[in-house]
């Protein structure tokens, strides 16, 4: 059972969430904060759970009444307690909150920074109940490094061309023609590096958890990327993805060409394959995700209804509608309803 009031004591205010909600909910719950105590009222009404707020239990009282405060939202609806792959989470309704929804979006994710914790402000989010589509980027999302600047290693231009991808990947540099100037860099490597990256690709913590989890719910997972399909058919076979998109590299006589064969998978190819993807599967746009780190991810991330900027560059971070920045990928399950 919850405690009907918690007085905003000091002792109180800095403990976490977890000590006064850590129980599974039978019905919502009104969640209203004033100067000196923080009272909770179990309601029988329908919420309009539009818009909703979603922490973790380690955040502390003190801190949730300052997210209160920053969406001016004195009252709150708590909906769920969500346990999810060994992490719990709140999920509060704004009934309130309807506008300014960008800006507030911003503020959020720049306290989640500051505070160094994992928090979304959501609108409309997919739900996990139904099938949906999650889409992500490959290298420094799906994995931890950057291929094409580990094979540049191997081939001997590793800091010319990790130049080049950092300033792709922030938006300074057109993705198509950075990558046309880095493949070139890589003109008469041996086919044999691309199986020394292969053979140890790092995946990114929580991926096997969250694309296991997402599956169950039969949700597809696919992999768009700016990267080659070298490394994407290894991340299918090893995940069963439902899906790949990247760039193929051309190879004669056991040797890069220094060239792509055909088009170049940049970022309106990959918002187009997410909408390939929605709609081969007959998914409702509500129930689709985009995830990635770099510039070329956003206008995937702006075709989907939720997109998830994971420890992303700076204009990423700036144009998502949430973000995962100190976890693993499997915190995506708590975005989702």
């Amino acid at each position: 059972m919850f405690l009907s009031s918690i007085a905003l004591s000091n002792e109180n205010q800095q403990a976490p969430l977890s000590q006064f909600f850590n129980t599974t909910l039978s019905q919502p719950v009104s969640v209203a904060i004033d100067a000196d105590e923080l009272m909770l009222t179990p309601i029988t009404d329908k919420v309009n759970d539009t818009v909703e707020l979603v922490v973790f239990n380690h955040l502390t009282l003190k801190q949730l009444c300052q997210l209160s405060h920053l969406i001016n939202c004195p009252s709150m609806i708590l909906m769920a307690i969500n346990e999810r792959l060994g992490k719990t989470s709140l999920r509060f309704a704004l009934p309130t909150v309807t506008d300014n929804i960008a800006g507030l979006n911003k503020a959020v994710n720049e306290l989640a920074l500051q505070w160094q914790h994992e928090i979304a402000l959501l609108q409309n989010a997919p739900s996990l109940s139904e099938p949906g589509l999650l889409v992500m980027d490959m290298d420094s999302t799906a994995i931890e490094i950057e291929c094409i600047d580990e094979i540049a290693t191997l081939a001997g231009v590793g800091e010319q061309v990790s130049e080049v991808t950092e300033l792709a990947m922030q938006g300074k540099l057109d993705f198509a023609e950075s990558l046309t100037a880095r493949v070139n860099a890589l003109t008469g490597a041996c086919e044999s590096i691309l199986a020394k990256v292969g053979d140890s690709l790092p995946l990114m913590p929580g991926l096997e958890d969250i694309v296991k989890a997402l599956h169950q719910k039969q949700w597809k997972v696919a992999v768009a990327s700016g990267g080659f399909t070298y490394f994407t058919q290894i991340l299918a076979d090893k995940l069963n993805l439902d899906a790949t998109q990247a760039n193929q590299l051309d190879i004669v006589d056991g040797k890069l060409t220094g060239k792509v064969i055909g088009d170049i998978t940049d970022a309106n190819v990959k918002a187009q394959t997410l909408v390939k993807l929605q709609q081969q599967y007959q998914f409702d746009k509500r129930q689709t995700v985009a995830m990635g780190d770099g510039a070329n991810d956003l206008t995937m991330m702006s075709v989907a209804n939720l997109g998830v900027a994971y420890k992303a560059k700076p204009i990423v971070q700036q144009k998502a509608t949430s973000a995962i920045n100190f976890s693993g990928l499997d915190v995506l399950l708590h975005w989702l309803k």
